[in-house]
């Protein structure tokens, strides 16, 4: 579980478990942290100590700066009272800090006090705060009265920190587990945050989150759930990140992607048992056309031959820049303007959402570098992007989401998503790069070129690279590549059907492949939208569009016009009734089984009567399906001569009969 608003969090865990690590990821974002360290030099001869001390200094990053309390452990309350609202705090950890308190050297002295002195400082810190302490609560009563102070002075200080605390996790052979979360917090720290998803409508009031540069947070009208963000992902010039940036607990979920994944299929009865219900409803016409697509697919992902309409839809946005060429054409802080109009409620996207009654939710991804000459990510940035995407489509279905659209806003996604193409399918990239059309409605062809040189020369430089799903990702993906390929990972997980409009979302299935090739099968396509890098990859997917409306509106903006009539599709299939002579059959079979059903031991005796059918009408003309009664036999009477058709001659007497007999 992830966890998101926090200011203050409390990290426990027992000894090697993992916890220091943990909390320094949490605030690996921050330019620069103030370590406090609290535990006491220790006996100089101790070698083992002091490779512990080593280690912890060692991976520390050098902007950080270190402070230390051993001497007065009093002195911790007033540095956590007295640190700014801009600065990010680390105190490791607490367990020093008692050993310290309880030192001879430090009595007489109101243990108590002090104790309450620090979670009365914690809970009033403006500043963010991680503190790390260990769990020996687990543990036997110690057989010593020292140990049994320890113990003792430890859990009543874990106690009252963490009721101080915004948030607690517990850090058990490396697994975090999240105690205490911001929503249930008793108190309101001054970053705590509640967030609970709304429509669009109801955020168009939101004031965009603002954050200071020592990671901590203003409270803004949140709209949507708020996430994790990777914590190696620059920040956009201009644009905040949309959450306080943290590490995502990668051992609270132990998660880990890579190639073979085995995750859920679609239903596979339940598409075909749809559409023959489907062929039984009273439809004056021939039925929906290839709009049946719809319904089958709805019903493999929800696993029912009548699937239900879509009721919550979320949209999630990926914003994220790449540098280069491949944003040539692209207006500086036009990205950027239409997130912020997305976030204000405003703009197409938003107002199609509204009209839909979707969430929308806005999605900073990592900006990319230019791939004509670097890889646009690292590997760690690929790792913390897929498994970011992946907890984005974990939250929506958490939050009882049944679709997702999948959008994307940014400076050269489209020639990133056409060297992916390049890559993955052997395109090339004239043949699936769009036209670079300008503010003004214009056509800038030189533009376009300045894109393809930049994946022709990105191609080239990674030409002996390896093509693996991460390193397509790395190379010349990005940031949003990245994001929208672990979203389709974790909603395929989730059993989450995506709905999906443009290159970036396309590019991402490409990729998906290699990871997991079910993911394709929750994936549907509602307009190509004119773009050739669409055309192709729907093409190698096996994604067939389900209109041809060559709307432009933005990537994410076709689905949402296109939504409306989806979900009528699905509504009517499921309000239909059957066509009347199907309820007549189905109350014939229904009357087979009770009153009118011929017994099993009346038929038993009668071979006949059981594999008697119905024989087909003789001769042209018109026929009927309403069953006949067969004229009972006398005992000496001949079988029925057949009518001969209209029109026919008698047979005569030299003329043999249908049946091969001569005519008496």
């Amino acid at each position: 579980m992830s966890v998101d608003g926090w200011n203050t969090v409390l990290v426990l865990g027992g000894i090697r478990s993992g916890k220091s690590e943990f909390a320094e990821s949490l605030v690996a974002d921050a330019p620069t942290v103030r370590y406090v360290a609290t535990s006491a030099a220790g006996d100089p001869t101790d070698a083992e100590w002091a490779a512990r001390l080593k280690a912890h200094r060692d991976r520390r990053p050098g902007g950080w700066t270190t402070e230390e309390t051993a001497d007065d452990p009093r002195r911790l309350a007033d540095l956590v009272a007295s640190a700014r609202p801009n600065e990010t705090l680390l105190v490791d950890d607490l367990g020093g800090w008692v050993t310290v308190l309880l030192d001879p050297a430090h009595q007489p002295a109101d243990d108590t006090a002090t104790v309450a002195e620090l979670a009365d400082a914690v809970r009033a810190c403006p500043a963010r705060l991680v503190v790390v302490s260990p769990e020996v609560g687990l543990s036997l009563v110690p057989t010593t009265p020292l140990g049994r102070a320890f113990t003792d002075a430890l859990g009543a200080a874990n106690r009252a920190v963490a009721d101080a605390c915004d948030a607690v996790v517990l850090v058990v052979a490396g697994q975090a587990c999240w105690l205490k979360t911001p929503a249930a917090s008793s108190g309101t720290g001054a970053g705590a945050v509640t967030a609970a998803p709304t429509t669009v409508a109801a955020a168009q009031a939101a004031v965009p989150a603002t954050a200071t540069p020592g990671g901590a947070r203003h409270d803004r009208a949140a709209a949507l759930p708020e996430v994790l963000t990777p914590t190696t992902a620059p920040e956009p010039a201009g644009v905040p990140w949309a959450a306080p940036t943290m590490a995502l607990p990668v051992v609270a979920t132990g998660l880990v992607i890579q190639p073979g994944m085995e995750l859920p299929m679609p239903d596979e009865y339940a598409g075909p048992q749809a559409l023959e219900r489907l062929a039984t409803l009273d439809v004056p016409g021939a039925g929906l056309g290839v709009l049946e697509r719809v319904v089958g697919f709805a019903a493999a992902t929800q696993g029912t031959p009548t699937p239900a309409s879509w009721d919550s839809v979320r949209v999630l946005l990926l914003h994220g820049d790449h540098a280069g060429g491949a944003a040539a054409g692209s207006p500086p802080g036009e990205s950027a303007r239409r997130a912020a109009q997305a976030r204000a409620g405003q703009g197409v996207l938003a107002r199609l959402a509204a009209e839909s009654g979707a969430s929308l939710q806005v999605v900073e991804t990592p900006a990319s570098e230019a791939i004509e000459d670097l890889p646009a990510l690292d590997h760690e940035q690929v790792e913390q992007a897929l498994r970011y995407g992946w907890r984005l489509a974990e939250e929506a279905a958490e939050a009882g989401v049944r679709l997702l659209v999948l959008a994307a806003c940014g400076a050269g996604t489209d020639a990133a998503a056409a060297a992916v193409l390049a890559a993955t399918a052997g395109a090339e990239p004239p043949a699936v790069l769009g036209r670079v059309v300008t503010a003004g409605g214009e056509i800038d062809d030189a533009a376009w070129m300045r894109r393809c040189a930049a994946v022709r020369d990105a191609l080239h430089r990674t030409r002996r690279s390896p093509r693996d799903a991460k390193d397509v990702l790395a190379e010349l993906g990005g940031g949003d590549i990245a994001v929208a390929t672990g979203v389709l990972l974790g909603a395929t997980a989730r059993r989450l059907p995506v709905l999906l409009d443009g290159p970036v979302g396309l590019a991402a299935g490409m990729v998906s492949r290699d990871l997991a090739g079910q993911a394709r099968h929750w994936c549907l396509l509602a307009d190509h939208g004119g773009h050739p890098a669409v055309r192709l990859a729907a093409d190698v997917l096996g994604l067939e569009p389900l209109l041809d409306l060559r709307l432009d509106l933005g990537e994410g903006a076709n689905a949402l016009t296109a939504l409306p009539l989806l979900r009528s599709v699905l509504s009517l299939a499921a309000a239909l009734p059957a066509r009347p002579d199907q309820q007549h059959a189905a109350g014939a079979d229904a009357a087979a089984g009770t009153d009118g059903a011929t017994s099993a031991d009346d038929t038993a005796g009668d071979p006949d009567a059981a594999a008697f059918v119905e024989p087909e009408p003789a001769g042209p003309g018109p026929a009927t399906t309403a069953p006949t009664e067969p004229a009972a036999p006398t005992e000496h009477a001949a079988p029925a001569e057949p009518t001969p058709p209209a029109g026919a001659a008698e047979p005569t007497g030299s003329e043999p009969d249908p049946a091969g007999r001569r005519a008496d």
